[in-house]
């Protein structure tokens, strides 16, 4: 199975280590969440991958899957790895968010890649403004908890889907 980094290591409790699979203990996790923040730093789409098992005495050859009354595992896959790839935006792009701008439009980026990744890509195509920086940016150089940080310092923002989800009108008003 191919999808969301974050959302293929949520259904697998083990990984695939040099041809060993070994139980996905914190330390893979970690290990996990580093590789994937590494990757969407470079502005690349990072995809997860896993596999399962499937025992032929439960599922013969033949065997009629159903997806609507799912009649087979959803977790307790294999964690098998990661992959980047180039997926540049069009050319066009910068210019016209340069373009929306001058005529006062905010202009703000919706995408379903890892934060770092859509961070990456905002910069590349000029939604982040050379020396904007965000809560995490602010973080980073002054080695504080993202917590500490006052969010009306940072000048750009980057929010994941989920935290998006959670956010009150108050706090979604503060980003707007």
């Amino acid at each position: 199975m191919k999808g969301a980094p974050e959302r293929i290591i949520d259904v697998c409790t083990t990984i695939l280590v040099n041809g060993n699979e070994q139980p996905l203990d914190e330390k893979w996790k970690m290990e996990f969440d580093k590789a994937y923040d590494t990757l969407g730093s470079f502005g690349e789409r990072v995809l997860g991958f896993c596999d399962y098992r499937l025992p032929t005495s439960e599922f013969p050859k033949g065997f009629q899957f159903n997806t609507e009354d799912v009649n087979f595992p959803l977790k307790g896959f294999r964690f098998v790895g990661l992959i980047s790839m180039i997926d540049p935006p069009r050319a066009a792009v910068p210019l016209a968010v340069e373009k929306c701008r001058s005529a006062g439009i905010k202009v703000v980026m919706v995408t379903g890649d890892h934060p770092n990744t859509a961070k990456a890509i905002a910069k590349s195509v000029g939604i982040i403004s050379e020396g904007s920086e965000t809560v995490d940016d602010i973080s980073k150089k002054l080695n504080i908890p993202v917590e500490q940080v006052n969010p009306k310092q940072a000048k750009a923002a980057v929010i994941h889907g989920n935290t998006l989800r959670e956010m009150s009108e108050d706090q979604l008003a503060e980003v707007r």
